[in-house]
């Protein structure tokens, strides 16, 4: 069994939950997650199966996309809706589109964020969240991330009650905290906030609709077509430049050879996925640091002996 299955992750479960639910559904122990999402949050969930675990992290490195929740009014512990409330000011004078526009417009390119404590971000070899179960609160490091666009899912003119909820979608890059980003939101309207719902509705490649819940997953396996929609490992790999070589150089790549770097590659600093002519990824490249004009191999998807 090999390829990327996209879950629709259910509320109430970590992703190393569904991991653990996958591996025994699917009968097999080479399942893989690409990135944390909190146990409150839903959506898209790319499960990497097989040989296909070797391309997690470019699934994990990819942009995402996620429509949210704001609330502001109270702000909670966790930054969303499971956390104790910290701090409460009722609004008190109505808000209008205009500004609430203003205020997302703001965020849009890089900004910078510091990792809620309730997080998995590793301070002194210890995770946030371990920090902050035992009432410790330390220093946490700043992160500059990307907010590629930023939309206002609701129609009203004016926003009005003592608390005020609102939606958005948002496109940004990885290590970006919308639990974060809703409290920015409302610290720039003047009151404390949080993320009262959130569902990841793009990862990489992998939308919403292409996803699978755990039931339709069973099914599947009971009826024996599961493999009908596992997507090939190249899903994961569309965002990155791609070097197309013909069939006596993949033997080379599948050996692990240099690969001279193509005028067209010349500007990528980045991975590069190594193609067949017919769209098979056989490796990852990247460009050499001590040897100008060549490419090493990163990592080696598809070998013969494998």
């Amino acid at each position: 069994m090999e390829g990327i299955l996209p879950l629709y992750k259910p509320a109430g479960l970590t992703s190393h939950d569904c991991v653990f639910r996958l591996r025994k559904i699917l009968k097999t122990k080479k399942v893989g997650h690409t990135g944390t999402l909190d146990p409150d949050v839903t959506g898209v969930l790319p499960i990497c199966i097989g040989k296909a675990t070797k391309v997690a992290e470019y699934i994990t490195d990819a942009g995402k996309s996620y429509e949210g929740e704001v609330t502001i009014g109270y702000s909670t512990t966790t930054e969303d809706a499971s956390g104790e409330k910290v701090e409460e000011k009722k609004v008190k004078d109505t808000i209008s589109r205009k500004e609430i526009l203003q205020v997302l417009d703001s965020f849009t390119g890089e900004i910078e964020q510091t990792p809620p404590m309730f997080s998995a971000v590793k301070v002194n070899g210890t995770r946030l969240y371990e920090y902050a179960r035992k009432g410790i609160e330390v220093e946490r490091p700043t992160r500059k991330v990307t907010i590629y666009s930023i939309e206002l899912l609701d129609d009203r003119e004016v926003f009005s009650g003592e608390t005020i909820s609102f939606r958005f979608r948002v496109s940004c890059s990885k290590g970006t905290y919308i639990r974060t980003l809703a409290v920015m939101i409302g610290e720039e309207l003047g009151y404390p906030a949080h993320m009262s719902n959130l569902i990841r509705v793009q990862s990489a490649a992998f939308s919403i609709d292409d996803c699978l819940t755990f039931e339709q997953i069973e099914k599947l396996m009971e009826m024996g077509t599961i493999s009908t929609c596992l997507r090939p490992l190249e899903m994961a790999l569309s965002h990155l430049p791609k070097y197309i070589i013909n069939d006596k150089v993949a033997e080379k790549v599948k050996n692990g050879a240099l690969l001279p770097i193509p005028d067209y590659l010349k500007n990528s600093n980045g991975p590069i996925s190594a193609e067949t002519e017919e769209g098979q990824a056989l490796a990852i490249y990247s460009v050499h640091p001590n040897k100008p004009g060549l490419l090493k191999p990163v990592k080696v998807l598809r070998n013969d002996q494998v």
